[in-house]
């Protein structure tokens, strides 16, 4: 067993729900293991600023069900030279803490893995809603944003369905398109566009024109903001069809928000195990759980390697898309 008694927790980058449960997780794990807590406050910006504060029960309670961070995030770009990465490592060493969950996206693993190679044990624990981390089946936060994205959806078909009027619903996904895509399946969506699969938009808007000569009464699309802007994607619906979709783009609503079960008990066992992890000694770790089997993968892996798109669930989609 590792010598391990003194650990800190942070969160970094984009906020995602299911940040809290995690860290309260971390630190009520980690008290009940006998071992001191820390909070590093602000991301790698507050450990540069040597900003940490203990952690104990108290400092947890209440916030499993609240969005966002208490420990609150920021982008931190000293952290990204390797003098700000060693600057980081000297102030774990003097605030004598041996081990650091990270808890974030792509950007926060490399941050916990240049960490780990100057000889910081550390954890990183995916909190990002695009479920864009390899070696995880579902990242913190994406079951809640998936869920808002699903619910703005049948809203919208509402109205759409009252009108007789097509929607483009434009969500987050830069480089993943899984929240379109979970998004556009659950919600019967006619078309799913995302950064992985190619796709003809005259295609899309002939077929979308058919659907309404057939008597459909609304249409969705659902775009990955990483395609295109949901403007453009109305543009070339109206250029080859006639129809003037109108543009819901959701943005940062879909960060925001109370995390649902699936998220809060994701978060709560990935932390247990991290801390557990850290007491066996492991170290440089990205921990995920794939088809329910937690696993601790090696974070040099995790940080050089694209997840894989879920083809069979698009062509699923595809299917059923009528």
């Amino acid at each position: 067993m590792s010598e391990v008694k003194k650990i800190a927790v942070l969160t970094s980058g984009g906020d995602s729900q299911g940040m809290n449960a995690a860290v309260r997780a971390v630190v009520r794990s980690a008290l009940y293991r006998g071992l001191e807590v820390y909070g590093v406050q602000r991301g790698f910006q507050g450990l540069l600023n040597q900003d940490l504060r203990p952690m104990d029960l108290r400092s947890v309670g209440d916030i499993i069900q609240r969005g966002g961070t208490i420990l609150q995030t920021a982008r931190c770009k000293e952290f990204m030279t390797p003098e700000g990465q060693q600057r980081g490592a000297d102030v774990l060493r003097e605030q004598g803490i041996d081990g650091l969950v990270v808890i974030g996206g792509d950007g926060s693993y490399q941050g916990a893995n240049k960490l780990s190679k100057l000889g910081i044990k550390t954890m990183g624990l995916p909190g990002t809603i695009d479920n864009d981390i390899p070696f995880t089946d579902f990242t913190i936060g994406f079951d809640t944003a998936v869920s808002i994205v699903v619910d703005a959806i049948n809203k919208l078909r509402d109205t759409m369905t009252s009108h007789e009027r097509s929607s483009i619903v434009e969500v987050m996904g830069r480089h993943c398109g899984d929240i379109a895509l979970y998004a556009g399946l659950a919600s019967g969506a006619e078309a799913i566009l995302v950064p992985e699969v190619p796709f003809d938009l005259k295609d899309i808007s002939l077929r979308m024109k058919e659907n309404f000569q057939k008597g459909k009464r609304h249409g969705i699309v659902v775009v990955a903001e990483g395609v295109c802007s949901g403007d453009e994607v109305a543009r070339s619906i109206t250029e080859y069809s006639g129809i003037e979709p109108r543009v819901t783009v959701l943005g940062h609503i879909q960060r925001g928000g109370s995390p649902t079960h699936n998220d809060r008990i994701l978060a709560s066992q990935l932390a247990d195990f991290a801390v557990q992890r850290l007491l066996e000694g492991d170290s440089g770790k990205g921990i995920g759980i794939i088809k329910g089997e937690f696993v601790a993968t090696d974070i040099e892996k995790v940080v050089s390697t694209k997840k894989s798109f879920n083809l069979d669930l698009y062509n699923l989609a595809l299917r059923l898309a009528q």
